[in-house]
């Protein structure tokens, strides 16, 4: 059983007396322990997929399964509940955080929220989750806004792991990072994913980061999946329209030998 599954998910919004389906009939799964990516051009809907897999937005129509449950129909603690094991990476670190919250409140919260310790045991997780994002526990007292911008994404996929998740959603997760920090939270990624067995839904405009990193692929165009299949397969030989274009607008994609397995 897939862990994800999204059925002919949809959503409309209406723009200057006009009706736009941001997304149209999408379907796709995510397997345990895998990662898919969703990439197309501004405006295609990736994002707007990753919303409503998380249920920020809810859908005009489709069905959403995870873990085997029908993820719409949970609301109040049961949706709570789940979404412990559904977390997710945004594209900003800084805004995605409070920027006057420390790093120890930052990933206390999901602790508290979720029950996971108590307030003596936290000051040890917090320390733990630290050293698995490749960070010392000596980062904790300080402010959000006082780390770098490699270091705040480290500890926004702390706060996504603090949880157990089996899936996180990775929107453009890396985008804003320098080149060489980039390449760091991608094997920090693939490594995390190696061990845990977490699953991505890893949302990006950026085909050579999508090939070093997905196992398959789902390109999207005006909210339409207009092509699927082997991340590299896709990449390397595109056959929809929008797939050449963006393999052409792509100046060098990344083929180094750490990719995913």
């Amino acid at each position: 059983m897939s862990l994800l599954t999204v059925s002919d998910l949809t959503k409309r919004y209406r723009r200057a007396g006009k009706t736009i389906a941001a997304v149209d009939g999408v379907s796709f799964a995510v397997e345990p322990g895998e990662t898919l990516a969703l990439a197309g051009p501004s405006g295609s809907g990736k994002s707007t997929i990753a919303r409503l897999v998380l249920r920020l937005i809810e859908p005009d129509a489709g069905n959403i399964q995870f873990e085997g449950d029908d993820f719409l129909t949970l609301n109040g603690a049961a949706l709570r509940a789940r979404r412990a094991h559904l977390q997710m990476v945004f594209q900003d670190p800084l805004a995605a955080f409070n920027p006057r919250a420390t790093v120890a409140r930052a990933l206390d919260d999901p602790l508290r929220i979720h029950a996971i310790a108590s307030r003596a045991e936290r000051p040890a997780r917090i320390a733990a989750l630290l050293e698995r994002v490749g960070l010392t526990a000596d980062l904790a007292p300080r402010a959000i806004h006082e780390i770098s911008g490699g270091q705040r994404q480290r500890v926004a996929i702390a706060r996504a792991i603090a949880t157990n998740p089996s899936l996180i959603v990775l929107d453009e997760a890396v985008s804003a990072l320098d080149v060489s920090v980039r390449g760091q939270i991608l094997e920090l990624l693939l490594d995390l994913q190696a061990r845990e067995r977490i699953a991505y839904l890893f949302i990006s405009h950026d085909l050579g980061v999508v090939r070093a990193i997905a196992h398959r692929i789902v390109l999207l165009d005006a909210g339409r999946i207009a092509e699927s299949g082997d991340a590299r397969a896709v990449i390397d030989a595109p056959q929809s329209a929008i797939g050449k274009a963006l393999v052409a607008a792509a100046p060098r994609l990344n083929k180094s030998s750490r990719q995913v397995p």
